[in-house]
């Protein structure tokens, strides 16, 4: 088995969220430095710099992984992730075709632009991102999984956007991956608060917004090979497979 340092919870400058410097070479630049073997760019509901991400990322040794960060009809977010490309652009169609489509007023909530490797915007997203999209928290499950992809309620610690905040409680038929908490908790810590967290892999990500952030927090996966295969099975801790302390 090997060891990989891994931040899966990282925003661009697509995110209205997302500081401007928060470009995919900028960011794979940083993990780079911060000796990331891992990451996913998880920009809210959509999926514009992911590939641009991998193909950057792979020039320098770290596996991207495809990921979006949800908004559900319930205000919850979840990280969900994807391998091929075939699974990104089913994805980012369904999401499509589920967005409350609000324009976006960049004065208030910041720019959403996607941009090439030189940071030329090449497209600018003028509904807004932040909105719920029409799943409710199983739907969203459920859309991810047919797809081939993990499915991951987001910070379920936090005050906003928290599943524990935004609906009081863990649904008994939500088919989750794994669960992530936020950097600001310990496993021990919302296990303690929630006593039905023990029965997931909970994992902690750096939920970067800015460029000082990435790799501030995340895990060591235990796996044979970064694939997604692996990953799966180190998020159910299945065949010697797991993720490491937090």
């Amino acid at each position: 088995m090997n060891i990989y340092w891994a931040d899966l919870h990282i925003h661009t400058v697509l995110s209205p969220c997302g500081d401007l410097e928060m470009s995919p070479g900028n960011i794979v630049e940083k993990a780079a430095a911060m000796g990331l073997d891992i990451i996913a760019v998880t920009d809210h509901n959509h999926t514009g710099h992911a590939r641009l991400t991998r193909e950057l990322g792979a020039r320098k040794g770290i596996w991207v992984v495809y990921g979006a960060e949800i908004n559900t009809r319930e205000e919850v977010h979840c990280l969900t992730f994807f391998d091929t490309d075939e699974q990104l652009n089913a994805f980012q169609l369904e999401m499509e075709r589920n967005f409350v489509k609000i324009p976006n007023d960049s004065s208030l909530f910041g720019c959403q632009v996607i941009v090439d490797e030189q940071e030329h915007i090449v497209e600018e997203v003028s509904h807004s991102l932040y909105p719920g999209l029409n799943w409710v928290i199983e739907e969203a499950a459920g859309v991810v999984h047919d797809l081939g992809g993990l499915f991951v309620p987001a910070h379920v610690d936090r005050p906003m956007n928290g599943l524990y905040s935004q609906l009081g409680f863990f649904p008994d038929d939500l088919e989750a991956d794994a669960v992530e908490i936020s950097r600001h908790t310990s496993r021990e810590a919302a296990e303690k608060e929630h006593p039905e967290l023990k029965q997931y892999m909970l994992i902690q990500n750096s939920d970067a917004h800015f460029m000082d952030d990435i790799g501030r927090a995340g895990n060591r996966y235990m796996m044979k090979s970064r694939k997604f295969s692996e990953s799966r099975m180190a998020l159910k801790g299945e065949q010697g497979r797991s993720v490491l302390e937090i």
